[in-house]
């Protein structure tokens, strides 16, 4: 497929699946700040899908504030998990629509292609399992299947075609292999992603960490992350990358994934988690009331000028409180 049109309702190939809620596994580990530690894995395999990598290169202003925008699209994508509501995976499907074009082989593309769009979410999602074996908390044979049986409802919720994505577990994993030793390509767009030399420092450090001092740390920093998404990768994805991993570095990151879940065990449950996954929490417990604007990014993570309102930007189309800090999911910016 090249091309495809906006999702109707009359889709035979599309279900309608329930929500997800509170007691499902998904909740438990998605939304987690382990997540953290996966985002150049995310971003970088994401990338290597060749039709999203051509999206992105060409569309996306990405690379011109990528800490606005991952912080920014965290919300909307946790809230399709998170707000049990239909609306917001029609917000996220819908910040696609008009992502599209023609790659340097003739091929077209489009963001909403549901080969292109599932592979988008199978890093999402297969991401939770990734990240718990890697970081914790500990996952199960058990989990592991609930996560993907309920990933089907959270793709489902996006209202595009179902086609590409697998039955079964065992498909799953058939297909994520496929991908990985078949399908995926390295990309401008991928070793841009893997490269966080050029960035400043994060927007939840600028406070208190001068620029000079990141720039002074932040090679060392790309070290560490590129080291953890080395280990990350599969095997076939490290030898398209032209990158080693050797017997003591699955040592070293087995313990260093130890300290890492022993470290955020340390902290209270809430704080754990993504403002908008908490916020969702503190709807269900009653601590914030279920009419209340969902909470989103602060007013500091949005585009400038006109681009605000452009869609393909991850803005928020309706109104919203405002998170302040990551870690003061229910506070209002002034």
């Amino acid at each position: 497929m090249t091309d495809v049109l906006p999702f109707q309702a009359t889709d035979p190939d599309t279900q309608t699946l329930p929500s997800l809620g509170p007691d499902s596994v998904t909740w438990r580990y998605f939304g987690d700040w382990r997540g953290m530690l996966m985002g150049l894995w995310s971003g970088s395999m994401q990338n290597m899908h060749p039709k999203l990598a051509a999206g992105v290169w060409d569309h996306s202003d990405f690379f011109g504030e990528r800490w606005e925008r991952l912080m920014r699209s965290l919300y909307p994508i946790s809230g399709v998990v998170f707000d049990q509501t239909p609306e917001t995976g029609r917000e996220v499907r819908d910040y696609h629509l008009t992502i599209k074009g023609t790659m340097n082989d003739g091929r077209r593309y489009h963001a909403l292609d549901p080969d292109v769009f599932y592979w988008a979410h199978a890093t999402f999602w297969y991401g939770n399992i990734r990240c718990a074996e890697a970081f914790g908390p500990p996952i199960s044979e058990a989990d592991k299947r609930a996560l993907f049986e309920e990933s089907r409802n959270w793709y489902a919720a996006y209202g595009i075609s179902m086609r590409p994505c697998p039955d079964t577990y065992e498909e799953f994993l058939e297909y994520w292999d496929h991908m990985c030793r078949r399908v995926l390509r390295d990309h401008d767009a991928v070793r841009t992603v893997l490269d966080i030399t050029s960035l400043p420092a994060p927007p939840w450090a600028q406070p208190w960490m001068p620029n000079w001092v990141w720039k002074r740390q932040v090679r060392v920093v790309q070290r560490l992350f590129m080291w953890i998404t080395t280990g990350l990768y599969d095997e076939p994805i490290r030898e398209m990358m032209g990158l080693t991993w050797t017997n003591k570095d699955e040592r070293r990151f087995r313990r260093f994934g130890t300290a890492v879940d022993r470290t955020l065990r340390l902290l209270p449950a809430r704080y754990r988690r993504h403002p908008r996954a908490r916020d969702a929490d503190d709807r269900v417990s009653g601590r914030v009331a279920p009419g209340a604007p969902l909470l989103e990014t602060p007013t500091r993570n949005l585009p400038t000028g006109a681009e605000r309102d452009n869609p393909i930007h991850y803005c928020p189309v309706h109104a919203g409180r405002r998170a302040n800090l990551p870690w003061q999911s229910n506070e209002v910016n002034d």
